[in-house]
């Protein structure tokens, strides 16, 4: 039955009903479809609406790219590991394990007070560290070549490498169907990925290639021009902080776990550590083309990926079938089915315990906004792309530390 072709300038197909999508976000895949740079759009089925470029699109352009079709937290993505661990391992109060990870990993806005010293963190698996963690010193020396708009934030990036952020973002403790134990979390590039993407969002505006457009949120950078080079180092900097943050955020996670298991050797296996907002350069249709996935993976064929639902009710680990026609991509999550205010507005607390039940979390106003019920339905969400991606192993939320 899916993909559905949406009636556009380019071919744009959905993996998801059009009746089941907010009008406006329909109204904003056409506009990203007249972009006389777009040669194709691909809709995923946790769509919905974003600011420029829809949440849950991937879109393939031709010597162009918007810095609003990868979104404001660059680089943001999922990193999930393995342990030795069954459930039957674990206390059965989690709430002191919980507090301890929320004192290990400053949440919302707060920052490391002094930035993490790596050769203070414990590997992971054997005597290494992530793949992600090496070369140090070169990652950061990079900072000189960004934009000068974030020269003053090079204190902040430092103390806030490793730390969770808030809104959507989260770490977990799940259980697979053999009750062998995960971690989980989901973060991005923090207030320095945002600032970037803000400015150079800004810059495209003021362009006059983009003068008639049909939203100016959706201002293009052209190849080949000195705008289009300063994005793509920010960018590809910004992205790589993402992925060495969430590797430095699992690493005191996996303390954490280890200081309220002293009895236990644990041990870890990191699995998966993918963006879901980023830019990549792709062959798509027998040409070499620029492609921005926003709220969405790379699903090629037998890549490894990781779809969350919200807070409380499980992920799978998915494994990419290589389609084609999606552009070889699947969902980043369950999506969203109404706004943050309207989920403030429609849900009590109350509700929130209900819905969380059995999960070790937060369960006050100040995370109302992500309450399942704001989300769409992930089993849902996975049966719409069956020829996307399979699953590999469905995981159940035991305990969740939220923003």
């Amino acid at each position: 039955m899916l993909p559905v072709e949406l009636d556009a300038n380019v071919p744009v197909l959905m993996w998801a009903k059009e009746d089941d999508v907010d009008p406006a976000a329909i109204r904003q895949l056409q506009n990203i479809a007249s972009l006389p740079w777009v040669d194709g759009v691909r809709v995923m089925p946790d769509v919905h609406l974003g600011k420029g470029a829809t949440v849950g699109s991937v879109i393939a352009m031709k010597d162009a790219v918007s810095p609003n079709a990868v979104g404001v937290d660059i680089g943001c993505g999922m990193l999930g590991v393995k342990t030795n661990l069954t459930t039957a391992d674990l206390p059965d109060d989690l709430r002191p394990m919980r507090r301890r990870i929320e004192r290990a990993v400053p949440v919302g806005h707060a920052s490391h007070k002094e930035p993490v010293d790596l050769a203070t963190l414990r590997p992971l698996a054997s005597s290494t560290h992530s793949q992600v963690l090496h070369g140090e010193e070169a990652f950061w020396d990079r900072f000189d070549t960004l934009t000068p708009a974030v020269a003053d934030l090079f204190g902040r990036s430092l103390n806030q490498m490793g730390t969770l952020g808030g809104g959507n973002h989260f770490i977990e403790l799940c259980a697979d169907d053999a009750d062998t134990v995960w971690l989980q979390l989901h973060s991005g590039s923090r207030h320095i990925g945002n600032k970037l993407a803000q400015y150079h969002a800004d810059v495209a505006k003021s362009l006059p290639h983009n003068d008639n457009i049909a939203d100016r949120d959706l201002a293009v950078l052209l190849a080949g021009t000195p705008q289009m080079e300063a994005y793509l180092n920010d960018l590809w900097w910004a992205q790589e902080y993402a992925a060495r943050s969430r590797a430095v955020m699992m690493a005191l996670v996996a303390d954490a776990v280890r200081a309220s298991m002293p009895n236990q050797n644990v041990t870890f296996e990191e699995i998966v550590n993918v963006h879901h907002n980023y830019v990549a350069m792709e062959p798509i249709d027998g040409a070499e083309l620029i492609v921005t996935r926003k709220g969405a993976i790379r699903a090629g064929d037998g890549e490894l990926g990781l779809i969350p639902g919200s807070m409380g009710t499980g992920s799978f680990i998915v494994r990419g079938l290589g389609n084609p026609e999606s552009y070889y991509s699947a969902s980043h999550g369950a999506g969203r089915v109404m706004s943050r205010t309207q989920a403030r507005k429609a849900f009590s607390v109350k509700d929130l315990q209900q819905q969380t039940r059995g999960v070790e979390c937060r369960k006050d106003r100040g995370v109302l906004d992500e309450i399942p019920g704001a989300y769409k339905d992930l089993d849902e969400v996975l049966a719409a792309q069956k020829d996307l991606v399979t699953i590999e192993v469905r995981l159940r939320t035991l305990l969740c530390v939220k923003g």
